[in-house]
């Protein structure tokens, strides 16, 4: 093998993974699309078989910037469910369960056998 064909495979190898990620990209986006029928989705899955590089291209200028807002509310969506997540299992190990049972009978709200007995719950 020369090193023209060499530099050829690479470049043809390039572009062929290029175009399947961008195919992977359009698709993933076809069915996020809440908005869009199923018809509708099935006729783009149909010309990106048929016709696929053209159908990438007008699909990239027809509905890029939808692609972008729902990439965009997509990840909003995660980070949210990730900090209520968070936010939601914060302060559940036995240390803080204690802490806090400890803060509520240091300030009178619960006697000392209900801070034992949260603390025995905590434990185990």
């Amino acid at each position: 093998m020369s090193f023209w064909e060499a530099l050829w495979l690479i470049v043809v190898s390039f572009a062929f993974i290029a175009y399947l990620l961008l195919l992977f990209h359009i698709i993933g986006d076809l069915f996020r699309d809440r908005e869009t029928s199923g018809w509708v989705k099935a006729v783009w899955v149909v010309f990106l078989i048929v016709l696929p590089l053209l159908t990438s291209l007008v699909y990239l200028i027809v509905r890029g910037r939808g692609m972008t807002q729902r990439s965009v509310a997509e990840v909003r969506q995660m980070q949210a469910a990730e900090q209520e997540y968070i936010q939601r299992t914060a302060g559940t190990n036995p240390a803080a369960q204690i802490a806090a049972a400890k803060r509520l009978l240091t300030e009178g709200t619960i006697t000392e056998g209900e801070f034992e007995r949260l603390k025995a719950k905590a434990m185990g």
